[in-house]
C-alpha cells in the first residue's frame, strides 16, 4: 500500500512540477529546430525505485508515455527547442532535472550542448560548483546519419538525426547518486538512460 501510495504521489509530483500529460512525441513546428529525448521503457521505474524522478524545465517541456513512470514500460519524453547549432545543437535556456523525492535535493543538467562529433552532451550542474560536465554519451554516434529533406516550395531545409542512444557518461551516475543523497551505487554507472531525435531546421538557399 505504502508502495503504491508513493508511485501515485511521486506521478502526481512530476505533473505538477512540470505541467505534465500523457502524450505523445510532439512535432516541431516548422521552422522551430527541436530535440525530443524520450526514456527508454521502464527507465522512470528504476528511477522511480531509488525515490528520483525525472522532468524538463525553462524552455523545455516534457510529459509521461503509459501508465505512470513506476510502470514497467513507462517513459518520459522531454521536448528541446534547439537555440543554436554553431558550436554544438545546443538548448540554452532548458534543463533537464533529477529530483529525490525523499529530501526535496535535486541535480540539473543546464543548457545541455549536443556535440555529434564527439558524441557527448555536455551540460552545467550548478549543484556541482556549476562545472560544465559530459553528461551522457551518445554511444551510436557513429552510426548516425543525417537525413536531409529540401521544400523548395516552403525554402526549408529539414536535417534529421533519428535514434542517437544516449547513456550516462561514466562517473555521472555517481555524481547523481552524491547530489541527490542516494546510497553508493543506487544508479548503475553508464547507465543506458534513452533515445534522442534532432531535427533542424533552416532556409533553403536559392
Amino acid at each position: 500500500m505504502k508502495r503504491k501510495l508513493f508511485s501515485g504521489i511521486a506521478a502526481v509530483a512530476l505533473v505538477t512540477i512540470s505541467g505534465l500529460t500523457p502524450v505523445a512525441a510532439d512535432a516541431a513546428k516548422p521552422g522551430q529546430s527541436m530535440t525530443h529525448i524520450k526514456t527508454l521503457p521502464g527507465i522512470t521505474k528504476v528511477l522511480e525505485g531509488a525515490g528520483v524522478i525525472l522532468y524538463a524545465q525553462g524552455g523545455a517541456t516534457s510529459g509521461v508515455i503509459g501508465d505512470s513512470i513506476a510502470a514497467d514500460a513507462g517513459q518520459v519524453v522531454i521536448h528541446a527547442p534547439i537555440t543554436g547549432t554553431k558550436s554544438g545543437v545546443a538548448h540554452t535556456g532548458s534543463n533537464i532535472v533529477f529530483f529525490n523525492t525523499a529530501n526535496d535535493k535535486s541535480l540539473v543538467l543546464r543548457n545541455p550542448v549536443i556535440d555529434l562529433a564527439a558524441g557527448t552532451i555536455t551540460a552545467t550542474i550548478p549543484q556541482a560548483d556549476n562545472a560544465k560536465v559530459a553528461v551522457l554519451t551518445i554511444t551510436n554516434g557513429a552510426d548516425l546519419k543525417a537525413k536531409v529533406t529540401n521544400d523548395r516550395k516552403a525554402k526549408l531545409r529539414t536535417t534529421a538525426y533519428v535514434g542517437a542512444a544516449l547513456s550516462l557518461s561514466p562517473g555521472v551516475a555517481a555524481t547523481v547518486a552524491s547530489v541527490l543523497g542516494l546510497p553508493e551505487g543506487a544508479l548503475p554507472d553508464g547507465l543506458a538512460l534513452a533515445t534522442a531525435d534532432v531535427t533542424l531546421y533552416s532556409k533553403l538557399k536559392k
